[in-house]
């Protein structure tokens, strides 16, 4: 063959193989007709995979005080894949992937065989059955068709749309933290001379005899007006081989005495930003104990918040991520720290004060985590009635409603 036709012959293959890679793969459809092709996208620094998820290894009981994480789970492993909702789906992970139309934008509803997890492109916030929850990464959107971060893929999504009922022992035990004590007053009510520190610990003795009643061994950090440092209430859960910490306390956002609402918050998974960081360090690549323990946090979180919302009325602020909690970091158990409700806010810190009211929230926790059989009964969380409506205090780039 004359070398010119040899050449000739190298640059039809050339552009036979281009034209093969950027037109290859499967065509999909998302439920609403948006048709995309599927393929690696590259989007700068992160990878964009429509692979299934990769776990990261995780050094295997790390220290208190948190470790690294290994540097394949930032190279190359979770910390940046972006998955395909789309294919998520095909692949069986789901039932469906739903687009429903809004204002503001389009939200994804993924539904499984326990409800609906709702997510909005460009929002951190999201909602599993009508309850908020934030998630780590906002989702992206290419060509119509929704990415989220395999991390909040495996942390916050599977946990709940894949969840079974929680289990534990046949007769589990409970730390109930009674937060602050003696000093350390916590926030003050906004009209009364009264501190944190009393209504919590009012909340932990009235949930101690509803607790035992649902099935649990109980104990408190604290049964009068004494204060116990953090790593203490860690160590305390330790001694008593606790299956479960619940830590109690009512929020602030003095001077302003707008913000009202429920919070509940667990230990931010590796790899994420926290939600919450009050000014502290907020080091993704440290691993702490409690980390083992990140699907069960978000179940008893979730399951926690929706009881409360029905109970309470509140505002629904959403099961949130932080870091810099050493009440929670240290645990070797599932562990939630509970805001329940606003003592800056008048209207808020006037129900706080009400005896009536506390016992309400204590009856609502005690429910949610009733145990039969080593099996808790409720799931994780139930549709129960129409969604607790949100105020403009959680408007903005974060805080749009949600399906």
């Amino acid at each position: 063959m004359p070398k010119s036709d040899q050449i000739a012959l190298f640059l039809a293959f050339v552009v036979a193989g281009c034209a093969t890679s950027s037109s290859g793969g499967v065509s999909e459809r998302v439920p609403n007709g948006d048709r995309r092709e599927e393929h690696l996208v590259p989007l700068e620094p992160a990878r964009v995979s429509e692979g299934p998820v990769v776990a990261a290894p995780v050094p295997p009981a790390p220290p208190a005080r948190g470790s690294a994480l290994p540097a394949d789970a930032k190279n190359g492993g979770e910390s940046d894949l972006w998955i395909s909702l789309a294919r998520w789906v095909r692949e069986g992970n789901a039932s469906s992937l739903m687009r429903k139309r809004a204002p503001e934008g389009s939200w994804f509803l993924l539904t499984g065989s326990n409800g609906v997890f709702s997510l909005k492109p460009g929002t951190l916030a999201a909602r599993w059955n009508g309850t908020e929850l934030r998630l780590g990464f906002e989702p992206i959107l290419i060509d119509n068709v929704p990415f989220v971060h395999a991390l909040d893929l495996k942390k916050n999504i599977e946990p709940l749309l894949h969840a079974g009922p929680l289990r534990t022992r046949p007769r589990p035990v409970i730390v109930v933290d009674a937060g602050h004590g003696g000093a350390n007053g916590g926030t003050t009510h906004v009209t009364e001379a009264r501190y944190e520190k009393e209504y919590t610990l009012d909340l932990a003795k009235r949930l101690e005899p509803l607790l035992a009643a649902s099935g649990w061994t109980v104990f408190l950090t604290r049964t009068n007006d004494s204060d116990m440092s953090l790593q203490d209430r860690v160590a305390f859960a330790e001694q008593k081989n606790a299956d479960l910490f619940v830590s109690l306390h009512f929020n602030s956002a003095a001077p302003s005495r707008e913000q009202s609402g429920l919070e509940t918050f667990c230990l931010t998974p590796a790899g994420m930003a926290s939600t919450l960081t009050r000014g502290y360090e907020d080091n993704p690549d440290l691993v702490f104990a409690n980390n083992s323990f990140d699907a069960e946090n978000l179940q008893y979180a979730m399951l926690l918040h929706r009881a409360l919302l029905e109970a309470g009325g509140f505002v629904d602020r959403g099961v949130r991520r932080a870091r810099f909690l050493t009440v929670l970091r240290g645990h070797s158990r599932p562990a939630v720290l509970l805001e329940a409700g606003y003592l800056s806010n008048p209207q808020e810190a006037a129900r706080i004060a009400d005896p009536a009211f506390r016992q309400r929230l204590a009856e609502a926790i005690a429910g949610a985590l009733e145990v039969r059989n080593g099996v808790l009964s409720r799931t994780v969380p139930p549709v129960r009635g129409a969604p607790v409506s949100r105020q403009a205090a959680s408007s903005g780039r974060n805080g749009a409603s949600v399906p």
